[in-house]
């Protein structure tokens, strides 16, 4: 029989500890804008350009860290360089957009990874590629709820206008949707929750909090709504339970809190595997979706 203080001791102790309770927080709003914003990247097919929406932020990061400025400060210029790249690519002839990315990224993080061998380059290089969640200041709470805020109001004004060009490209241009601008706002609000997800997860796993959680979700309901709730709540719970995993047996945050996410959504498809639940197509939203 499990002993009640045993347990008290287990659930208590990493809260009591202000480090730890500053990073569940970050954790938890990370799982909550990469859990919702993650149902229409994986709707639109968007899973490799967040990757590379990440991995272009590594020169920026590494320069920021260098400079000792914010690390979001030095994400987003790496974000302007991306996007930069990626368009001076895609202009050349017979490029097309997936080698255009491909180009961008291999390039910045090529740049990134002679940056990080500067002898200016800090030590705790890791925390930039795997995350420091642990070192999250009550100034990076700010930064992140107040970017998790303007994503999460942004997806509530759009989402009439994500389901129409997502689920019908034609018809909503002839309704007067603006699919290339909804596609571009889309781009956008996906830079500002990998900027949330680097700060605690790092340059290499920030995707994870946006991708896996979503797939799952997406298996399991066929309603957009319900779909973003759902892929929010696994992606928060991922969070926390990597965070405890972390603090009981010493292991790397980031890297213990992926791993969460990875088991949590592998149980929830044993779950629903286990309960006989008859394999769905894929979840194409609707406008009833809403």
């Amino acid at each position: 029989m499990l002993d009640p203080a045993a347990i008290g001791s287990l659930l208590g102790d990493p809260i009591a500890d202000p480090l730890v309770r500053r990073a569940a927080l970050e954790v938890t709003l990370i799982g909550v804008v990469g859990g919702a914003l993650g149902c229409w990247i994986v709707h639109y097919g968007l899973p490799y350009a967040a990757e590379s929406v990440a991995h272009c932020m590594l020169p920026g990061l590494v320069l920021a860290a260098i400079a000792g400025v914010p690390l979001i400060v030095g994400g987003a210029a790496g974000l302007l360089a991306g996007v930069a790249a990626i368009g001076i690519a895609s202009r050349v002839p017979g490029v097309g957009r997936d080698a255009s990315v491909a180009i961008a990224v291999t390039t910045l993080v090529g740049l990134g990874a002679l940056l990080a061998l500067s002898p200016e380059t800090p030590p705790n290089l890791q925390g930039i590629l795997f995350g420091d969640v642990l070192a999250t200041s009550s100034g990076d709470l700010a930064i992140a709820a107040s970017l998790v805020v303007a994503t999460l109001g942004a997806l509530v004004l759009l989402h009439p206008r994500l389901l129409a060009a997502g689920f019908d490209p034609s018809g909503a241009r002839a309704i007067g949707v603006r699919v290339g601008a909804v596609e571009t706002a889309l781009m956008i609000l996906l830079a500002a929750a990998v900027l949330v997800a680097v700060q605690g997860l790092g340059n290499l796993l920030a995707v994870a909090s946006l991708v896996g959680p979503a797939a799952v979700a997406r298996l399991l309901t066929r309603r957009m709504a319900p779909m973003m709730v759902l892929a929010a709540s696994l992606a928060s719970v991922s969070g926390l339970v990597g965070l405890y995993v972390s603090y009981h047996l010493e292991l790397a945050a980031g890297a213990s809190i992926a791993g969460a996410t990875v088991l949590t959504c592998a149980f929830v498809l044993g779950l629903r595997s286990q309960r006989g639940v008859r394999s769905r197509p894929p979840a194409v939203p609707t406008i009833a979706s809403s």
